[in-house]
């Protein structure tokens, strides 16, 4: 292996793992750029990135610039993140969900260039929630593309690619710390690639994009009008956040796991009605079909099955969750 010297862009866990995984293969980390520390918790206290915390137990110089652009509103940032790179003398620099835009400046800086750990099969699922997004349309894979950055939004040529299959259990959580794994281990290899000069860019086709729109807590609340196999994979998709949300006599709820019941044609059940709870568990009607309550988490409480809910607060049936 031919050791670089990496400069890694990254705020989440997700890029965490990257940034553990490039430091100790021996790459040569001179910088790290994060996203500035921010209130979080109930304090709402400052507090540092997952990226940030591992870059300060690795010693590792950190950069936290509000923003790159150089002729944007934090100037003064950028140009010292431009000298700090400038002075780190970088072969290449690797993003993981960085969250801020990198102008032209930093793309042409590297000698090797941008890479990107993005976690989806490109062009599907370009954007901020690829993760989320794919469980959310039902998809039954997905997985890893390293990119060559360019100045679009996830269009740069596809480097390498590994597939991750969808469960049906799997959640936003429990895909996102398989994906972390798999995009440290595929940077490593874009890393010797790059160093061996043997990577091939390939053009992401024009046929097959799809957009990753960034979550929004407004999507948090359930139609319960949606066919029920849909608000299954909400729920499954907005997991850990924002969580799924309704309303059931008088409690304020997230739904973390709920299962698909088919109903017969002309049932007669309203959309959103508790139409049973033999069995221990609240079923709902869907527009299409409903859905067992599986597990439940009243509002400052903590995650419950549907039985152990039914014993704290019991539902009658007929009523309506809104």
């Amino acid at each position: 292996m031919t050791s670089l010297r990496v400069a890694f862009a990254g705020t989440p866990e997700f890029a965490r793992a990257a940034l553990a995984r490039i430091h100790a293969a021996g790459h040569d980390v001179p910088l790290v750029l994060t996203q500035p520390d921010r209130p979080a918790g109930r304090g709402m206290k400052l507090q540092a990135s997952p990226v940030k915390q591992l870059a300060l137990d690795l010693g590792v110089p950190v950069a936290q610039p509000m923003s790159l652009r150089l002729d944007g509103k934090y100037p003064a940032e950028a140009a010292a993140a431009q000298a700090a790179l400038l002075a780190a003398q970088i072969d290449v620099m690797v993003v993981a969900a960085y969250g801020l835009i990198l102008p032209a400046w930093v793309l042409e800086l590297p000698r090797l260039g941008c890479l990107n750990i993005h976690a989806s099969l490109l062009p599907r699922w370009r954007g901020a929630a690829p993760i989320h997004r794919a469980i959310e349309a039902g998809d039954t894979q997905t997985g890893i593309t390293l990119m060559q950055m360019d100045q679009g939004l996830d269009t740069g040529a596809m480097l390498l690619t590994a597939v991750e299959p969808i469960g049906p259990a799997d959640t936003t959580a429990s895909l996102h710390d398989r994906l972390a794994v798999l995009g440290a281990e595929l940077v490593l290899q874009a890393l010797d690639a790059a160093a061996a000069g043997t990577l091939q860019p390939v053009v992401q086709p024009l046929e097959g994009v799809t957009y990753a729109h960034k979550i929004d807590k407004r999507e948090a609340p359930i139609d319960w009008s949606l066919p029920a196999a849909v608000i299954e994979r909400r729920v499954r998709a907005f997991d850990p956040f924002p969580g799924a949300t309704f309303s059931l006599g008088g409690d304020t709820l997230k739904l973390w796991s709920a299962q698909v019941v088919d109903l017969p044609a002309g049932h007669g059940h309203a959309a959103g009605e508790v139409i049973s709870t033999e069995g221990g568990t609240p079923l709902v009607a869907c527009g299409e079909g409903a859905l067992a309550l599986t597990q439940l988490q009243r509002a400052g409480g903590k995650r419950l099955s549907g039985r152990d809910y039914l014993q704290a607060r019991p539902v009658v049936v007929g009523v309506r969750a809104g």
